[in-house]
């Protein structure tokens, strides 16, 4: 098969041919149609988190159809249309498993860092985390709602009943929230990089009240601001956005450090925390939600060959929405 290997942090994607994999015990074997590019995916390419299994196949919001299917499986058949999102196995017993928090497992093993991911013809994924597609999404519509949607989602969740809320940084995960947010009656201020006109005039069409420079302040306080840009230093701008009692979410898994942050920011029951990763019931809800809402995902869709052009466009922030890989698929 082939697919495109991360031989080296901070060195370009290579082609390769490689052997098609087989399921294993527990296993189901998937005929990859798309896969979306995500910002973590730039983060382990960039070495900024560490110790990927290398060499490695990049690649977690994948969408395809069951080819093969190990020993043991038993509710993913052939044939079946499923998605793979970042969290790609849990050990099922330790404390945070047992109660319903796997998504911070210590053990936990995830796709496209730890696991092969989804820049390849074919993948083998752990049965268990497998997710049904809604029917009303093609692939490559459907690839960002498996981790841009599902982080979103959980990120969107961990600010309760906020009625405004603001959004830092406004590609793939806060297109697919501002829609779920206005689904919910809540509104939408969006912020983006200094100057992106564009970016703010797409933030206002899916229906943010307001669009500006992060380095901005909004038009009045908020009751909540969700970060998904890696940047520390948009921390004690957020709280300076949200009013007494607010609460500032960081949503990526990296970001620069938080510059110091005076007590005066904090003070008044401000409320900063973070979102790590997701839970398969997590996927279960949002899956079963977006085609309610409907979300409506933007895609910019590349070759897989032109794996490097989408991670350098989705880096230079010349990407509205998701970059997503279609694959020219054979039956070899």
């Amino acid at each position: 098969m082939q697919a495109q290997l991360l031989y080296r942090v901070r060195q370009p994607l290579r082609s390769a041919d490689v052997s098609r994999p087989e399921a294993g015990v527990g296993q189901v074997l998937i005929a990859v149609s798309a896969c979306g590019v995500c910002r973590t995916d730039l983060h382990i390419a960039d070495g900024e988190l560490h110790d990927p299994q290398l060499p490695l196949v990049l690649g977690h919001e994948i969408v395809g159809t069951v080819a093969d299917v190990g020993a043991h499986v038993d509710d993913v058949a052939v044939g079946m249309r499923v998605g793979v999102p970042w969290l790609g196995w849990t050990c099922g017993e330790c404390r945070y498993c047992m109660s319903g928090r796997e998504n911070l497992c210590d053990r936990a093993r995830f796709t496209g860092y730890h696991l092969p991911g989804g820049y390849a013809e074919y993948v083998v994924c752990d049965a268990r985390y497998c997710l049904r597609i809604p029917a009303g999404y093609d692939d490559a519509h459907a690839a960002p709602l498996l981790c841009a949607g599902l982080i979103g989602y959980r990120s969107l969740r961990a600010v309760g009943d906020a009625r405004t809320i603001g959004l830092y940084g406004f590609g793939a995960a806060a297109h697919i929230v501002a829609q779920v947010a206005r689904h919910e009656g809540r509104r939408v201020f969006a912020f983006t990089r200094p100057g992106d006109a564009e970016g703010q005039a797409f933030a206002r069409s899916l229906g943010a009240e307001w669009a500006g420079d992060s380095t901005a302040p909004p038009p009045e306080q908020l009751d909540a601001a969700i970060i998904y840009a890696p940047v520390g230093a948009l921390v004690p701008a957020a709280l300076r956005a949200v009013a007494k009692g607010g609460t500032v979410v960081c949503a990526g898994i990296h970001m620069s450090d938080i510059p110091a942050i005076p007590y005066e920011l904090l003070w008044g029951e401000r409320e900063v925390r973070s979102v790590a990763n997701l839970t398969r019931r997590d996927g279960v809800d949002f899956l079963a939600l977006a085609p309610k809402v409907p979300v409506r995902t933007e895609v910019v869709e590349y070759a897989l060959e032109r794996a490097n052009d989408a991670l350098n466009d989705f880096r230079s922030g010349r990407i509205q929405g998701a970059a997503v890989l279609r694959m020219a698929h054979t039956s070899r």
